[in-house]
């Protein structure tokens, strides 16, 4: 199968809310993902066969980028779509004279930890109790990619 990288528009929102939904345990509402289609933003998905198979929200602001959200739909999860994406906005932010990438994750998304970690992200802080789960909370790790 082949796989490309596109810029997303708004035409692609309702695709985008169905791989959000089903990844996320908080996911964002359609109308957060459609803020997210503003100047300051950069939405890139990964299509196969005119299907959208998952996507990338950053917000750059001066030379800071942060990875607002990086998604694959669960029946593409283990191709290395997510490797994809990340790849391609670390070069896009390098493109675009980024200095860091930005991102937070939860602890227990240890799939997401390990593939940021590969691409030379740091953990930086942590946020204790932010995320909900079914049973409390979980801490979000703030990790930064510097880019030289």
């Amino acid at each position: 199968m082949t796989y490309s990288l596109v810029a997303l528009t708004e035409a692609h929102l309702a695709d985008m809310s169905v791989i959000e939904q089903a990844c996320h345990h908080s996911p964002m509402s359609s109308a957060t993902l459609a803020s997210c289609f503003g100047h300051l933003y950069r939405v890139e998905g990964v299509m196969a066969e005119g299907q959208l198979l998952g996507f990338s929200i950053v917000q750059q602001v001066i030379d800071e980028v942060t990875l607002m959200d990086i998604c694959v739909a669960p029946s593409a999860q283990g191709l290395g779509l997510g490797k994809r994406l990340l790849t391609s906005l670390v070069a896009q932010a390098k493109a675009f004279d980024a200095v860091v990438i930005m991102l937070e994750v939860r602890q227990s998304n240890l799939s997401a930890i390990g593939l940021y970690e590969k691409a030379g992200f740091v953990e930086t802080s942590r946020r204790k109790g932010y995320y909900p789960t079914d049973d409390g909370h979980e801490d979000a790790i703030l990790m930064d990619l510097v880019l030289s």
